[in-house]
């Protein structure tokens, strides 16, 4: 029996490090980085273009491996992942907007020889009626050989590397960023100090904007009387919130309270932008409640039925309704006939 198989086109593009680290992107493979001068190194490409202007540039791609490779060059946009808000880049069949649609390789295609370097130009032609900003994406470097999987269900991968590209479009440019459908669930044991109290907060994280934003999200939470219950400097924020995108993002509180109600704000804030959110929950021993409302209804019910007794104990007697006498027919005496 043949074996079914599918291809799982996995884009695993490792885009080089945060800015200002002077790495290129690798795989252990090849690697994927722009051409620059030994004085002045480039990790990833920083543009910068006005509407209708047309720049030039080199990327260069490098076979780690004693084989000969063959790569297909293509440009993609980039996106925030919404597991995580990493940097991600497009894949080759998806329709570009930005940075994907404006770059051009020199060869679609080029083979690398094992431990060689090849160097392929490019060419960006910001169009006319670009919007101002940063438009964010990748020069790819796509291995087309499947690489193929082992079991009854064979998956076949693709691997890319790509070298990233910053962009900024000349005009105004404005940072935004928006804290919306903040959600909270809260898991209690149910009888009070048997177990931990947990608070999942869920919140999303969007830059409305046109700037890549690094933000930073600060988590306050305040219970009755303006006590402060939690104070926090968020860690699991993307890096970089590109342009547009939006994340989902959660935060586990452990220890919340277990008896006490919790308004918690979310504080999200990067250069020239600052917006809060916020959602309330009230932590109580639901059993607890449960049981003082039971025993409050039956104590109500046993009180309503013990003053009904006692109000029919007190009523006076009413005495009954005296006997009706039927009338008797007189009887006629002899004489009265005639």
């Amino acid at each position: 029996m043949r074996k079914p198989y599918v291809l799982l086109l996995s884009l695993l593009c490792l885009l080089g490090l945060p800015a200002g680290t002077a790495h290129a992107a690798d795989n252990g493979s090849w690697s994927v980085y722009p051409v620059a001068s030994k004085i002045a190194a480039r990790p990833y490409f920083a543009l910068s273009a006005e509407p209708g202007q047309t720049l030039t540039d080199q990327v260069a791609v490098q076979n780690r491996t004693g084989r000969p490779l063959t790569f297909r060059l293509y440009a993609a946009d980039a996106y925030n992942t919404a597991r995580d808000g990493g940097f991600a880049v497009r894949t080759v069949r998806e329709r570009m907007r930005g940075v994907g649609a404006w770059a051009k390789p020199a060869k679609p295609r080029i083979t690398v020889p094992g431990h060689r370097t090849v160097t392929v130009p490019f060419t960006l032609h910001v169009p006319d009626g670009a919007e101002p900003g940063d438009h964010p994406g990748a020069i790819v470097a796509l291995d087309e050989r499947i690489d193929p999987g082992s079991g009854r269900l064979a998956l076949g991968v693709q691997r890319a590397v790509g070298a990233r590209v910053y962009l900024r479009v000349g005009g105004p440019t404005l940072p935004a960023l928006s804290v919306e459908h903040v959600h909270i669930s809260h898991h209690q044991p149910l009888i009070p100090g048997l177990g931990d109290s947990t608070a999942t907060v869920s919140y999303t994280l969007r830059n409305t904007g046109n700037v890549t934003l690094g933000p930073e999200v600060e988590l306050k939470a305040r219970g009755l009387f303006g006590r402060t219950l939690l104070h926090r400097d968020l860690t699991r924020v993307p890096a970089e919130l590109l342009p547009g995108q939006r994340v989902r993002l959660t935060e586990t509180w452990r220890g919340a309270p277990q008896f006490d109600r919790a308004d918690v704000t979310l504080t999200a804030s990067a250069p020239g932008t600052r917006q809060s959110a916020g959602a309330s929950f009230l932590a109580l021993p639901w059993l607890l409640v449960a049981l003082v409302f039971a025993a409050g209804a039956l104590t109500g019910a046993l009180l309503v039925r013990a003053r009904r007794v006692r109000a029919r104990r007190s009523a006076p007697a009413r005495p009954s309704p005296p006997g009706r006498t039927t009338p008797s027919r007189p009887r006629s005496s002899p004489s009265a006939r005639p």
